[in-house]
């Protein structure tokens, strides 16, 4: 004998496909130094070697120039653009890192208190830190993301949505095992 099919009471319930909500980074007006560094340095390197007689001085103020470039504006913008927040249905992932790759992701499921905090010069430009408390001695803090209520706000709400999903699933788990009635045999 076969046992019957289990009824649809007693299986768990899907779990819809993760998707991304929203990509962020920093706001980009942390990169304002280093461009102001490549253009005056592109003009005081040009007036030197305008004015300098010999080749390896030449040589010698394009090569600074060039390197405080690299390490003034160029590491930078590397920085920020290698530092990614992803916010899906189920998660927080931050990816960041030039030569280390460094991964980290926060779970809604955890349960967290998220709060806005904000400069008057954040005020200015529409950004601010959105610091996530998740407990720990240490919050999990997104700097400089523009509109920070707007990601505040879905952090909230993806949060008790995710909190209703993993109750619902369970009171399905724990019905299973308090033992619901399942029709084994047949004719």
């Amino acid at each position: 004998m076969r046992p019957a099919a289990t009824p649809e009471a007693t299986v768990p319930p899907a779990q819809p496909p993760e998707r991304v909500v929203a990509r962020l980074r920093r706001s980009a007006r942390g990169l304002t130094v280093p461009a102001i560094l490549v253009i005056v340095l592109a003009g005081a390197a040009a007036y030197g070697v305008g004015i300098a007689a010999e080749l390896w001085q030449d040589l010698a103020i394009v090569g600074g120039a060039v390197l405080v470039a690299l390490l003034g504006s160029f590491l930078p913008f590397l920085a920020w653009l290698t530092r990614r927040t992803t916010i899906t249905t189920r998660r927080i992932i931050v990816r960041s890192g030039i030569f280390v790759r460094v991964r980290q992701e926060l779970l809604h499921s955890r349960g967290y208190d998220v709060t806005v905090r904000r400069t008057w010069w954040q005020s200015a430009f529409g950004s601010g830190d959105v610091r996530i408390n998740t407990g720990h001695e240490k919050p999990f803090v997104l700097k400089n993301v523009p509109k920070p209520e707007l990601v505040q706000g879905a952090l909230q709400e993806l949060m008790g949505e995710e909190h209703s999903r993993v109750a619902e699933r369970r009171r399905a788990e724990q019905s299973m095992i308090e033992g619901d009635t399942v029709a084994w045999g047949g004719r």
